[in-house]
């Protein structure tokens, strides 16, 4: 009988994030396979943690019973270096999406101290798993991991209907990402800030993680006179996502990094064409002619990219044709969790 698995995450688990999804179907997954799987989730703040955060790390740390594997997500495990001798004791494993530390949006002396508890936590764990190859190729080098303790298993997809469009006029522009600096909505207003003479329109999905950007950016729109095309939807369920890929006409995302890019994927399984800044691994699913991309922070590039796509609809469905040929050979959530348990055994 495999060992049961706990599996360590900031709270809430339900939050709408690719990290988020990855981790909900990984559980089911593993359930689905027979394994007994505990969610905790951990209180406090994250991934910078607060007294409390380490605390609670603390506390649930002593509370799980032995011969429980240990996994913990990788926005949580900062507040965790105060019981790292803890953590090796009972051979806990990383749950890596992209370290806490290139995360955008940190004053500098945030980033530096986050590094410092992840360079000293990273190495130390039985085992990595990470959800992309460009994030396991970066933890040997900035973090001084062993290259063979580290197991990739990328996010699936599942098999999905393609989006049949808007039907026009325009373009329906969808964008689905939490309310954070590195996701580069800014980025992505200002690019179509420059394109008001198109008739184009932006639904942006995501929920209001930190209050203040997502007030800055419903203020930019309002500054680049957008307020009328644009439309922040916050959170949106599984059925309401599922209608807006359906309609949308266009992906795009600007973000400054992505471990993987699960969102981008969903969009190709559908048969979206994609605007995307070349921000970490998102960029290895833009594959031949499925894609706009631009240089990370670039809002002229991706203005003048989406003008194009835009403006033009034949473009936007030879786009969608490849897009929906590239999304058919993309993994599937099927075998995630098999892989992720083999990673899990391995470690063990």
């Amino acid at each position: 009988m495999p060992a049961p698995i706990a599996l360590l995450v900031p709270g809430p688990f339900d939050a709408i994030s690719g990290g988020y999804v990855y981790d909900r179907r990984i559980v089911a997954g593993l359930r689905a396979d027979g394994r007994e799987v505990a969610v905790i989730e951990l209180a406090g703040h994250h991934p910078l943690p607060d007294a409390a955060a380490e605390d609670f790390a603390r506390a649930t740390l002593a509370a799980i019973p032995a011969g429980t594997r240990i996994v913990v997500d990788g926005l949580g495990l900062p507040a965790f270096a105060p019981v790292v001798e803890d953590l090796v004791a009972r051979g806990a494993v990383g749950l890596i999406h992209h370290p806490t530390a290139l995360e955008t949006g940190f004053a500098e002396a945030d980033r530096a101290a986050l590094k410092a508890r992840e360079q000293a936590i990273f190495p130390r764990l039985a085992g990595l798993i990470t959800t992309s190859r460009l994030t396991a190729s970066r933890l040997p080098d900035e973090f001084a991991v062993d290259p063979a303790r580290v197991t990739i298993v990328e996010p699936g997809t599942d098999p999905a209907p393609r989006s049949t469009g808007s039907g026009g006029p325009g373009c329906a522009i969808l964008s689905i990402g939490t309310l954070v600096p590195r996701k580069g909505h800014d980025v992505l207003l200002r690019a179509l800030g420059r394109l008001t003479d198109l008739d184009w329109s932006l639904t942006i999905v995501g929920a209001p993680r930190d209050t203040a950007h997502a007030d800055g950016l419903v203020a930019l729109a309002e500054e680049l006179g957008l307020t009328k095309r644009v439309t922040f939807a916050g959170e949106v369920d599984e059925v309401g996502i599922e209608a807006l890929y359906a309609k949308a006409d266009l992906f795009a995302l600007a973000t400054h990094w992505e471990g993987y890019g699960m969102v981008a994927a969903e969009a190709l399984a559908r048969g979206l064409p994609l605007a995307i800044t070349a921000g970490g691994a998102i960029a290895d699913l833009a594959t031949q002619g499925t894609a706009i991309v631009a240089p990370v922070g670039d809002a002229d590039s991706l203005s003048r990219g989406m003008r194009r796509a835009i403006l033009d609809p034949l473009l936007r469905a030879n786009m969608a044709k490849a897009a929906w040929t590239a999304g058919q050979g993309l993994p599937r959530w099927s075998d995630r969790a098999a892989l992720f348990a083999a990673a899990l055994d391995a470690a063990a």
